[in-house]
């Protein structure tokens, strides 16, 4: 299975703020969009970077209240990982564990078109494993 499987089912909708947003914006729209990150698009290529729920309790934690009227691009994580349609599920559920993030943007020909969560791999292989084992099942009990 690959992360085009996944984007099939769950959709291609891609929530993006510009880095100029304060925390407190990109907080609402976490929370309103019950989302986990959110894409942050401006300046340079189609990312600029990606912020996180992590990334603004780290914010909040480090800055206080004060961090809620910081621009994103200050607390953003700025080199994102990407993802491409022809990755499998294996590959993504690796990288995300090995660099201990959630949230992967899609990119093909230079545009985001997509991302995908730990929660949507997770999903989608425990689904793969259900087929998996009702197939064994079906073929033993044939």
């Amino acid at each position: 299975m690959t992360v085009a499987h996944i984007l099939r089912t769950k959709g291609r909708e891609v929530v993006t703020l510009a880095s100029t947003h304060s925390i407190a914006e990109a907080a609402k729209t976490l929370s309103d969009r019950r989302i986990g990150a959110i894409v942050i698009s401006g300046g340079e290529g189609p990312i600029a970077g990606i912020l996180s729920e992590r990334d603004v309790v780290r914010a909040l934690a480090g800055d206080g209240a004060d961090a809620l009227q910081h621009p994103i691009s200050r607390h953003m994580t700025v080199r994102v990982e990407t993802a491409r349609e022809g990755d499998t599920i294996p590959e993504i559920m690796e990288r995300m564990t090995a660099g201990k993030f959630r949230h992967i943007p899609v990119v093909e020909d230079g545009q985001v078109i997509g991302i995908v969560s730990i929660g949507d791999v997770v999903k989608h292989r425990l689904a793969e494993m259900e087929a998996e084992a009702r197939a064994m099942r079906d073929y033993i009990s044939a």
